[in-house]
């Protein structure tokens, strides 16, 4: 086996070339673990509204790992001591900091498991790696936790500017096509410096921070919270849950078998074995969708037309408003559905709803971004920053939507 075979460039549309630092990170990026990331969408069912967004978790991770390596090569010019040990346990992290997502990014952790975080899912995922790759990883781990001493290490992993919204900001506006997203990570990473063992941003950079809290709310109104991608979602989760509902009534359901496992099996916290683990990382978006497309020609009602309305892009209407809606107005909608289909409160239920989506571009009372002036100065953004705009984005905006079907199912 020879290492400089494992030395490999790739070419990112968004970066250019990315070069895999050592054999270590290769072997990682080659396990099938990994590579399930290329059968996982970035966005969820934003290609639904955007037709460019099909990137996958696959070209984020990667993003990411590029970036860090920016960051460590800017931290280690300004001074900042990053040993070997250390650069490859940021790399690490920040490559494996996604791989517990389920399929369609997030909608798996809202129907058919009970309280599993991607997070979580990450971790024992790590965890089995580092086994498997005698205990390499163990660092890594650490840093992901948060546990590791060196603070600003776990804020380039964790924080409201670390290196996963660095790329996902620009990777998603570059899909999408949403020009507004499109942040300047070269010039964000080359103003970072550590101070007090935090991560700092100097005040050169400020207006690239401000540009960035700006663009990161943008996205999230204009493409994560768009009402049509959101309405495509709560089906999915409805699709899931439905599926999980007949399974347990003894209702055979033609699946794949990692799908299918998740159907029949109540999976929580406690219940994620290693059997559990190795199941999940078998499934991805073509399960759901193989699934979705048998199931559109179902008997069940619910189930049949849930499908049919994600595969042919029939969704359901959605209303967003500014305050709460009225119990009376989903209870017409309802009663509408009830009487023309003779279908029960229940199933209403799956096509009629309402909820909720909140927008918090910068979060004061976390961890902050600080900025560091020449006299040596720390402030936080929001009063370093003259734009008035930077405090009001601190304050959470919640917005209420409905959905319910068009004039016909």
């Amino acid at each position: 086996m020879q290492l400089s075979n494992k030395l490999k460039i790739l070419n990112d549309p968004i970066y250019g070339f990315i070069t895999i630092p050592n054999s270590l990170i290769f072997d990682l990026i080659e396990h099938k673990y990994f590579q399930r990331l290329r059968r996982i969408t970035q966005m969820g069912m934003s290609y639904l509204v955007y037709p460019g967004a099909h990137h996958t978790r696959f070209h984020h991770a990667i993003g990411c790992m590029h970036l860090m390596q920016k960051a460590i090569q800017v931290l280690r010019f300004k001074g900042v001591e990053i040993n070997y040990d250390e650069q490859n346990a940021l790399l690490i992290a920040i490559l494996l900091h996604d791989i517990g997502h389920g399929p369609f990014s997030h909608a798996m952790e809202h129907s058919i498991v009970n309280g599993v975080s991607h997070e979580h899912i990450s971790m024992l995922f790590m965890e089995e790696l580092n086994t498997e790759f005698n205990n390499d990883l163990t660092l890594a781990i650490k840093i992901f936790k948060g546990d590791y001493p060196r603070k600003f290490m776990c804020q380039l992993i964790s924080s409201q500017i670390d290196m996963d919204r660095a790329d996902y900001l620009k990777r998603d506006s570059f899909y999408t096509g949403v020009a507004e997203g499109n942040i300047n990570s070269e010039r964000l990473i080359t103003m970072l410096n550590v101070r007090n063992d935090e991560l700092v941003v100097e005040n050169k950079g400020i207006y690239s921070v401000e540009k960035f809290l700006v663009a990161r709310r943008l996205m999230y109104w204009q493409v994560y919270l768009h009402k049509t991608s959101l309405s495509a979602e709560q089906l999915l989760i409805r699709v899931l849950k439905r599926a999980k509902e007949l399974t347990k009534k003894g209702v055979v359901l033609s699946a794949s078998k990692p799908l299918l496992y998740f159907l029949q099996n109540e999976i929580e916290l406690k219940d994620f074995t290693l059997e559990s683990l190795e199941t999940f990382s078998k499934l991805d978006d073509y399960d759901i969708i193989s699934a979705m497309k048998d199931w559109q020609y179902h008997d069940d009602f619910v189930l049949k037309n849930l499908c049919s309305m994600i595969i042919n892009r029939d969704l359901l209407k959605v209303k967003i408003k500014k305050k709460a809606i009225k119990p009376s107005l989903l209870l017409q909608h309802k009663k509408d559905l009830i009487k023309k289909f003779n279908i029960s409160e229940a199933e209403a239920d799956y096509f009629v709803f309402t909820g909720e989506i909140s927008n918090q571009a910068y979060t004061l009372k976390k961890q902050g971004i600080s900025i560091l002036h020449k006299n040596g100065k720390i402030e936080d953004i929001v009063k370093a920053s003259d734009q008035l705009n930077l405090k009001a984005l601190s304050k959470t905006v919640t917005k209420y939507y409905i959905c319910y079907p068009k004039e016909k199912l």
